[in-house]
């Protein structure tokens, strides 16, 4: 069960759940996988909008290593299907405003 407090979400796939968890080694290799420097720069270019499939397996792939899972961008992309893309979205979503909640000071 995901921890709100440790800025934890859940995401069910094929049935399983996974927690999801924004670390700051998370967010480093958002940083890389988005090409841009600081988390100033990497709100900006996610709340840009316009976000690719790609994308979507650049931001919940580090999400679910952060929750504990071992899984490369193969992995995770193997398990998504079209129809859980929903629930993907959702869950990032609210891993993000778990681990950075808006009364939380800025960086």
């Amino acid at each position: 069960m995901a921890n709100p407090y440790r800025g934890e979400a859940e995401l069910v796939l094929a049935g399983k759940t996974y927690p999801l968890r924004l670390t700051l080694g998370a967010l480093a290799e958002l940083e890389t996988a988005f090409g841009v420097e600081g988390l100033g720069a990497l709100g900006t270019r996610l709340g840009a909008g316009g976000l690719s499939a790609r994308d979507l397996i650049h931001l919940l792939a580090p999400l679910m290593r952060g929750g504990g899972a071992r899984f490369g961008a193969t992995e995770v992309a193997s398990l998504v299907e079209a129809s859980d893309l929903p629930a993907v979205v959702a869950a990032i979503s609210a891993c993000f405003a778990a681990a950075l909640p808006e009364d939380a000071p800025s960086p």
